[in-house]
């Protein structure tokens, strides 16, 4: 299993950029933006710990200090940042600690790891809107750090949904996801 460090040069260039999202179980996450235009990838993996290369097993205990995350990798000229922000704080509960609803430990914890400066700016903003629209009913707690190592997670858990959609936790948890994202942003769907 290959490891990517940020020092790897694909995080930014003229026709896509890669931002490392966090928001409970990251099976949930992926699925959500391989459904959006301009997307152009989406690996599941670790970030924010301490453990090299963990194990899902691993981070499961939550000792690693690793959140569950995908790197989303995207065209800005066809979705904007703010555009990939915005779906990720309508998809998931950025007012919870360490949480996505029966998922708790720091390992589902709200996330945003960046790889710019301007990420960095850009999800600062967002969140300064969201607290002060009282969009939810409290402030969001989303981590904001810069993104460090990120490792792949096993080949079984990359496009977990598109090949369990039967499973109970992709019917009970992730169908009432995708089916909000293509209510709210159905403009911003691939066709």
């Amino acid at each position: 299993m290959l490891k990517n460090d940020n020092n790897d040069h694909e995080h930014s260039t003229h026709n896509h950029e890669t931002i490392t999202l966090a928001g409970g179980c990251f099976w949930c996450i992926e699925a959500i933006y391989l459904e959006l235009k301009g997307v152009l990838r989406v690996l599941s993996g670790y970030t924010g710990g301490t453990t090299v290369d963990p194990s899902y097993h691993e981070v499961c205990t939550g000792t690693t200090g690793h959140a569950e995350a995908v790197q989303v990798t995207f065209n800005p000229e066809e979705i904007s940042l703010k555009e990939i922000l915005e779906v990720f704080f309508t998809i998931h509960d950025p007012t919870t600690l360490n949480r996505q609803g029966a998922d708790v430990g720091t390992q589902y914890r709200s996330a945003i790891f960046y790889h710019t400066d301007e990420q960095k700016k850009a999800s600062e903003t967002v969140i300064q809107k969201i607290n002060a629209s009282h969009v939810w009913d409290a402030p969001v707690v989303t981590e904001l750090s810069p993104i460090h190592t990120f490792y792949p997670a096993e080949e079984h858990h990359q496009d977990y949904y598109q090949q369990n959609r039967e499973a109970a936790y992709c019917r009970l948890v992730i169908d009432p996801k995708v089916a909000k994202l293509r209510k709210k942003f159905i403009e911003k769907l691939k066709k």
